[in-house]
């Protein structure tokens, strides 16, 4: 089905089947001259109005708005999953190097090795620091990817 309307009369609207063709546009005038016969067309046309004149309906869905919030909701949901991954298999070894840090704030003497060791632990503490912070930062917006799954997911007899 297509919906055609005038741009002088925009509460009129004409429905042919089909999609927007000349057949369909025909039609459409088919149906404007039987209201213009009839004396229901509120408005009056000037001479050489035709076909191309009418301006096709086209009707706005919810439904692709829902579908991408679905589609987002899901890759948010997966970004999640991935970043808790991610910072439980880093966990426990920036744990350890957190851990060998505090012997640089002791007065105690340490090794070159033991030195060496904890340089190289840093970048560890870093990429799991900076997961974690990102984790945290996804889980908030995946309560509301929840939401939006679970408000498509409900039952229509509920």
């Amino acid at each position: 089905m297509v919906q055609y309307t005038l741009a002088q009369s925009p509460e009129v609207l004409l429905t042919v089947p089909g999609k927007d063709s000349a057949k369909a546009r025909d039609k459409a005038m088919d149906q404007l001259m039987k209201l213009m016969e009839e004396g229901e067309l509120p408005t009056e046309l000037e001479e050489g109005f035709g076909p191309q004149q009418l301006i096709e309906v086209k009707e706005t869905s919810d439904t692709a708005s829902d579908e991408d919030a679905i589609t987002q909701a899901v890759q948010v949901l997966s970004n999640l999953a991935s970043l808790k991954l991610k910072v439980q298999e880093s966990r426990t070894e920036a744990l350890e190097i957190r851990k060998a840090v505090d012997v640089l704030f002791s007065d105690n003497s340490v090794t070159e090795e033991e030195i060496t060791r904890l340089k190289e632990g840093f970048k560890v503490l870093k990429n799991f620091a900076q997961a974690n912070l990102r984790y945290q930062e996804a889980r908030t917006k995946a309560e509301n990817a929840r939401q939006v799954l679970d408000q498509a997911l409900k039952s229509p007899d509920k």
